[in-house]
Parts: structure tokens; sequence; C-alpha cells
């Protein structure tokens, strides 16, 4: 059998290679719920950006199964995320997803309302959540269009059908009790805790990052940020679902997050009482410690500017 010319081989080489490349780029992002403990699960989000390929799903989502229902902590990016998470849920539970907790308001925490509350979910959100939503929501949709294109299809705006209100709250379905715990925020300012007391383990939301640091954006307080973070101090959880990273424990918590916060807003007060400049105080931070964590170049310099700022008008 006489062999195909050179140059045919080549085409065929680029056609199957090209196909091949645009089936992996219009891949579904994969959701997949791993067990924590006795009837609590939790996808690992892509520690990286958002990204057309884990369609804006970058953090951490939680399900607490009982005998009343389902319980969705957080409901992704994007109205198709958020079927994908649910096609997730229905391979660990035949349990109706009865409540949606969005621990706060970044875009990967409630943008998949809609998908839910289109099911018969109840979408409960602290209080404090609110006003964020309302004021960023619109930007988050226009920023993950430009990221995800069509990937955003079906995606609205959808607000919380139940506001959470004080310090603590407890919920009980299906004969669990689900406490929830809010100190004024942190990342965002209706940044809600989960908390299992029976097996122990902590929905964070992005009060705790792992792996990769922490970002202090122009809504966050550092000073609440501490406050939360003095109630997971005060729980001691055996396990941690963070907001973003690996489920880990309380010291590897401690380490990376709450260590990292103390470090900075510690340097920024002296440097404002001692009147330096901005620039001068972000450039002498030793940041070393937390240098390795993903994303740490590009994160530091802003979040060590907006700490100062944020001490300086306390």
């Amino acid at each position: 059998m006489r062999s195909l010319p050179i140059f045919i081989l080549r085409a065929i080489a680029v056609f199957v290679t090209g196909g091949l490349l645009a089936s992996m780029s219009a891949a579904a992002v994969e959701v997949k719920f791993q067990s924590v403990a006795a009837g609590v699960f939790a996808h690992v989000g892509d520690k990286g950006a958002r990204s057309y390929a884990n369609e804006g799903l970058n953090a951490n989502i939680g399900l607490v199964v009982t005998s009343g229902g389902a319980v969705l902590i957080d409901s992704g990016a994007t109205f198709e995320s958020a079927r994908q998470i649910h096609e997730a849920v229905k391979s660990v539970t035949s349990q109706p997803v009865k409540w949606v907790i969005n621990t706060g308001g970044q875009d990967h925490r409630w943008l998949g309302n809609g998908y839910f509350a289109a099911q018969g979910a109840q979408i409960i959100a602290h209080e404090n959540a609110r006003a964020d939503m309302m004021a960023r929501g619109g930007d988050h949709l226009a920023a993950l269009k430009v990221a995800l294109g069509e990937r955003t299809n079906g995606t609205s705006p959808t607000l919380p059908t139940r506001w959470i209100t004080g310090e603590d709250a407890q919920l009980v379905l299906g004969g669990v009790v689900i406490a929830l715990r809010h100190r004024g925020g942190g990342h965002t300012p209706g940044d809600m805790m989960v908390w299992l007391a029976q097996p122990q383990v902590l929905f964070s939301g992005d009060i705790v990052y792992v792996d990769r640091l922490l970002s202090v954006i122009p809504v966050s307080n550092t000073r609440a940020w501490l406050a939360t973070f003095d109630v997971i101090d005060a729980l001691r959880p055996e396990r941690v679902v963070p907001g973003h990273g690996d489920i880990t424990d309380l010291v590897t918590a401690q380490r990376q997050t709450r260590d990292y916060l103390r470090s900075l807003r510690s340097h920024m007060k002296k440097a404002v009482d001692d009147s330096v400049d901005i620039s001068a105080a972000v450039k002498s931070f030793n940041a070393q410690p937390w240098a390795a964590l993903l994303n740490a170049t590009d994160l530091l310099p802003g979040n060590a500017s907006r700490t100062y700022l944020e001490l300086e008008r306390d």
C-alpha cells in the first residue's frame, strides 16, 4: 500500500489537532463533589483566575444532604455552571435542593441563583450582601461576558429571597442544624460562614483562602475580616472548606489567611501612624512568608495599598 504524500499527512495532522483543541475548549467545566463528612460534600474549584475553560467557577461549592432536602452553599458564576452544579448534586443525592446559601457578594457565590430559583429553591444570604450584590452584580456579569462569551447566556443577577440579619442565625432542615456566622463581612460586606457543629466542618466562604493568596478588593474590610476569623479560632473546626483552595485544617487557614491579614494591618497601621508614604509602606512590607502562594506576585501590591487606605480612613 502506497503511503500518503507528506503534505496530505500534515493536513490531516493539522485537522485532527485543531479538532481536538476545539473539542477541549468547548468542554464544560467538571463539577465533582467529594465527601468531607457524613452527608457533607465540597467541590474544590479551579485555583486560577476566571477563564472560559473554568466558566468563572474558580471557587469552592458546598453541599449538605439531609432527610428534608439538600442545602447548596453558593450557586456558581453563571446559569449554565449552576446547571452543572445541579447535575453534580444529583450524582450524590436524589434529594432536591431546598436551600441555596450565598456566602458573599462575589460573582461565583451568587450569579447562579437564577437557575436554582427556577427549580424552586429558597435563596438565602446575609442582609449586608444586598447592597453589594445590587451595586456590583451588573459589573460582574459584564466582566464575565468578556471572559466567557456565550457561556454566560441565561445568566441574570438574581437576588436572594431570604435575608439573614444579625451576627448569628440557626437554620434546621431534616434535623440538621446549620449555623450561620457574620461579623461585618471581610472580602465582601455580606461574607457569611456556614458551621456544622456535629461533624465540626466549617464552610468559610471567602473568609479563608489557602494555596492561593487572598484578595483585598475595594469593598473588602480587613478589620471585619479578622473579626470574622476570630469566630473560626473560637469554633476550632476539624475541617475547613475555604472559599478558595483545598479542603484544609485550622492551622493552615490561620497561617495563610489570618496571619497574613494581621501582619498586613500591623505594618500598614504603623506606616499610617508614622506618616510613611503609601508607596514606601507597600514596598517595605515583608510578604516573604506568603510569596509562594498562587497569584501572590499579582495581588500583593494591591492588597497592601488598599489596606493602607483602609487604615488611613479608620
